[in-house]
């Protein structure tokens, strides 16, 4: 703690750390000492916090907070209890706060509550340490959203005129209490047991003995969300039975199909924050840096997403915490502005976060070989296709960022390693039908995404254009179009091709459309999709093809309309220059079409348009 000096150790990566890191796994004493590493990180941007803010702080107008008070508690429980300390430093949601607290104090974060709120946290966390070291003590706490929290232990309720107040915490004979305007809230002993007024952190627990997982379900601490921190929610308690039956039979399946990286998050994954259910097959999940070990996410499908998406965050986890250590890569300009093309986005990517999502996917990837051929009832051809679609994704951004120039020597061989993983996959073999639908479904996404995000020059579009409407042989015969990305906001659910095709493999309510010839029964059940998109996760590309040609009747300038022709006419097997065309580089027929559109008033034929653009491309 400020004030008593510690000796933060130096921390290294050993060789045989980082290899068993990059391919995925890394065992609990590469966990253990990421977090070792971690710890030391929290107590250096505690020193900072203390330096920042040695002058004086904004606080209440009655004075009753005070930093110097929070800082000696922690000083004292570290003395009598370190491991007190460590439960409530090592917490995901202390670090957010951090974080949070320091942007704050450089004014590079703007946010409603007030600075003194913020930095009134560490007294809350102080006197969460106390109550665990056992302490007896008395230290005012700061009160938001109409909660006096006491992060790792629970919040008591608090009603006030004001939205931000204070109130008093008080420990003794093992004992603690908070005085509210509404009288004395007694803090449970227990961390599952509650009291009038008193909300415990609720626990979730799975296995048993050496291979017990614990896990907070915080649904209470402000600083459970990215980027913002947001008011507590209170789960019913239905809910929390169900997230307890759901991690149960989660855990015995990764157990099983995913040991090791079981083992390790033991160690690496603290907690749970649950946000509202999303759409099927499209579960909310996300991690951050700042959060060590925490997980923000929805309610999921099932048991096996729910695996899926625990190996995925804790993936994001474990790089965050080497990217604590050591840089993958340079952070230099113009370069750092760089945007590149990740699969698994609606969005450009910066560098570090392609980085991010390839070693993310590469444990999803993982999970899905093995889980499957051990799912029950045998091999899944869902599993089959969750497979074959992210290695096809993962192997093309691997392949693509192999030499780029912004990563150090370390960056080059970590990327090294996972490819020559990902490489070693690509010979599994899998199912004619899941893996054509998975090179389609891979295939439609990066079409979607370059007819969203990328532009040909103007000078180019407006030639093209003009040769079209004098029926010229082809397009300007320089093979260089001035291509650049330029972001666009309006791009989303780009997997919703994919999407669809999960609903099929798996005969969900929405698969009844499918089969049935009614697309737009389908497509009610997939946020984004066409009715191009249904008929074509049918297998029934003609349709598609007509319904994409309908759609861009209506609407030339549709982007997932372009890139789902490209798939039908590549799936019925016909005008082949179309197809490639549309394929490979959609974003031409769309800024052609848009300039035939504003300067005649007509838009072409979007077949022959792409067939006329297509026909100088390589076959291969």
């Amino acid at each position: 703690m400020p004030g008593s000096s510690p000796v933060l150790p130096r921390h290294r990566v050993p060789a045989e750390s980082l290899v068993a890191l990059a391919e995925g796994d890394g065992d609990h004493d590469v966990v253990d000492l990421l977090v070792s590493a971690e710890r030391s990180r929290r107590l250096l941007l505690l020193r900072m916090l203390d330096e920042m803010t040695s002058g004086g702080m904004p606080g209440p107008s009655d004075g009753s907070l005070s930093l110097s008070e929070a800082w000696e508690l922690l000083a004292r429980a570290q003395r009598a209890k370190p491991a007190a300390v460590d439960a409530v430093l090592l917490y995901p949601q202390t670090g957010m706060w951090l974080s949070s607290a320091l942007r704050r104090l450089r004014g590079t974060e703007d946010e409603a509550t007030p600075l003194w709120v913020v930095l009134g946290h560490l007294s809350a966390l102080a006197a969460a340490a106390g109550v665990r070291a056992g302490l007896d003590f008395t230290i005012t706490v700061p009160v938001r959203y109409g909660y006096a929290l006491l992060p790792t232990l629970g919040a008591a309720e608090v009603t006030a005129d004001d939205p931000w107040t204070t109130v008093w915490v008080r420990s003794a004979a093992g004992e603690t209490w908070i005085t509210t305007p509404n009288g004395r809230v007694r803090v449970a002993p227990h961390p599952d047991r509650g009291r009038p007024g008193w909300h415990p952190l609720r626990w979730l627990r799975a296995g048993h003995g050496d291979s017990e997982l614990a896990l907070a379900l915080d649904d209470l601490d402000p600083y459970r969300t990215y980027p913002r921190p947001t008011v507590p929610e209170r789960l019913p308690d239905d809910r929390a039975e169900r997230w307890q039956e759901l991690l149960e039979r989660t855990w015995t399946l990764l157990l099983r199909d995913e040991p090791q990286t079981a083992t390790a998050m033991r160690r690496g994954l603290m907690s749970f924050s649950p946000v509202g259910a999303g759409e099927r097959f499209r579960p909310r999940s996300a991690s951050t840096g700042d959060a060590f070990g925490g997980v923000l996410v929805s309610e999921p499908d099932d048991a096996v997403q729910l695996a899926a998406t625990m190996v995925h965050e804790f993936q994001h986890s474990k790089l965050s915490g080497l990217l604590h250590l050591t840089p993958l890569y340079r952070m230099d300009a113009p370069q750092s502005d760089e945007r590149l093309y990740a699969p698994w986005r609606d969005d450009p990517r910066p560098l570090g976060g392609l980085l991010q999502g390839i070693y993310a996917f590469t444990g999803v990837t993982r999970f899905w070989r093995t889980h499957r051929h051990s799912a029950v009832g045998g091999a899944s051809e869902l599993g089959h296709f969750e497979f074959a679609l992210w290695r096809s994704q993962l192997w093309s951004v691997l392949d693509s960022v192999r030499d780029h120039r912004r990563l150090t020597p370390l960056g080059h061989r970590f990327l090294g390693i996972l490819r020559g993983r990902c490489a070693a996959w690509l010979d599994d073999p899998v199912p004619d039908v899941p893996g054509l639908l998975a090179h389609m479904c891979a295939d439609n996404h990066r079409a979607r995404w370059r007819a969203y995000h990328l532009r040909p020059a103007r000078e180019w579009a407006e030639s093209a254009a003009r040769r079209w409407t004098e029926a010229a042989d082809g397009p300007p015969e320089s093979s260089d179009t001035g291509t650049r990305l330029a972001p666009d906001r309006s791009a989303n659910r780009l997997d919703s091709l994919a999407t669809l095709v999960r609903h099929r493999l798996e005969g969900t309510a929405a698969c009844g459309g499918l089969l049935g010839a009614d697309p737009a029964g389908a497509v009610a059940h997939v946020k984004g999709a066409l009715e191009g998109d249904a008929l074509l996760a049918a297998g029934e590309p003609g349709a598609a093809r007509r319904s994409y040609v309908a759609r861009l009747a209506a609407a030339p300038d549709d982007a997932a309309a372009w890139a789902g022709l490209g798939g039908a006419l590549t799936a019925e097997g016909v005008e082949p220059d179309a197809a490639r065309l549309l394929t490979r580089h959609p974003e031409r027929a769309r800024a052609v079409q848009r300039v035939l559109v504003a300067d005649t008033g007509r838009p072409g034929d979007p077949v022959r348009l792409a067939a006329w653009l297509g026909g100088g491309l390589p076959t291969v």
